[in-house]
């Protein structure tokens, strides 16, 4: 493959360099269309395109900084930032901002907020004002992205399976998702949950510890704590705590559901 050749000889690729410049916008293309995605799920694993990681970064080594101006602001970068939106069925209210090569599916809604290159955002999900879609990151559809989440980018190694939130989820205002981890569908995240592969999710009802990273489909998930001992004394460390298990298509009584719960969204 074309991309995999020039990542071999990244070195010797320079801007300027019109050939390769071709190559690799014809894959951010396809990223920007929508006709191919970085990463996606298959019987439950996450599989990677590591050749259109691989095409984002030799975009940013062959593109060289310039002015671009978009009606009173000012911007100073190596990529232009995404148009046709209108056209695309997407609404984009003023401050929000995504740039080529991410893709939104028809009935998206951006807040003022911000999604880079390599994402994608699934039909009619709602990304809130000052929510941040990282590079790379894979959003299902009907998602409700809360005012000011952070949904962590990874674009090094290449290999790295990127932010995987599924369909029909609520991320919670003010959470943090980051390096990889993965809300499966219909799952919620309470307000200010924060989501890493190193912090382990527990079963409130069993105690059962759960795969870290990842909140198991249809639940109620919240931010806790667990006691550790460590040389100095006992402290308390983060951890995820698994509140409720919801049926499949009880979102619409959600907001009762976190009422009874306590759990702010």
């Amino acid at each position: 493959m074309r991309i995999e050749e020039l990542w071999e000889n990244r070195d010797a690729v320079v801007a300027g360099d019109t050939a390769a410049t071709a190559v690799v916008h014809e894959a951010i293309d396809l990223l920007d269309t929508g006709a191919a995605r970085v990463a996606e799920v298959f019987d439950g694993t996450p599989v990677v395109q590591t050749w259109l990681k691989q095409a984002i970064l030799l975009l940013f080594k062959l593109s060289a900084m310039e002015t671009i101006e978009v009606g009173p602001f000012e911007y100073a970068d190596k990529i232009p930032l995404k148009t046709g939106y209108a056209a695309a069925g997407v609404r984009v209210v003023p401050g929000a901002s995504a740039r080529w090569g991410s893709f939104l599916e028809p009935g998206v809604i951006l807040m003022p907020s911000y999604v880079n290159i390599g994402a994608r955002v699934g039909a009619n999900t709602m990304v809130d004002t000052w929510a941040t879609v990282g590079s790379c990151a894979q959003i299902g559809a009907n998602v409700h992205l809360s005012g000011g989440v952070g949904i962590g980018g990874v674009l090094e190694p290449p290999q790295a399976a990127p932010v995987i939130v599924e369909d029909n989820c609520l991320i919670g205002s003010r959470c943090m998702v980051v390096n990889g981890a993965r809300v499966r569908e219909g799952a919620v995240l309470g307000a200010g949950t924060i989501l890493t592969p190193t912090i382990p999710v527990f079963d409130g009802e069993t105690g059962e510890e759960l795969e870290r990273g990842v909140v198991p489909p249809y639940c109620v998930a919240v931010q806790s704590w667990i006691q550790k001992k460590f040389a100095g004394g006992e402290f308390g460390t983060p951890c995820i705590l698994i509140r409720q298990r919801l049926e499949p298509g009880e979102r619409s009584h959600l907001n009762d559901i976190l009422r009874e719960q306590d759990i702010a969204t």
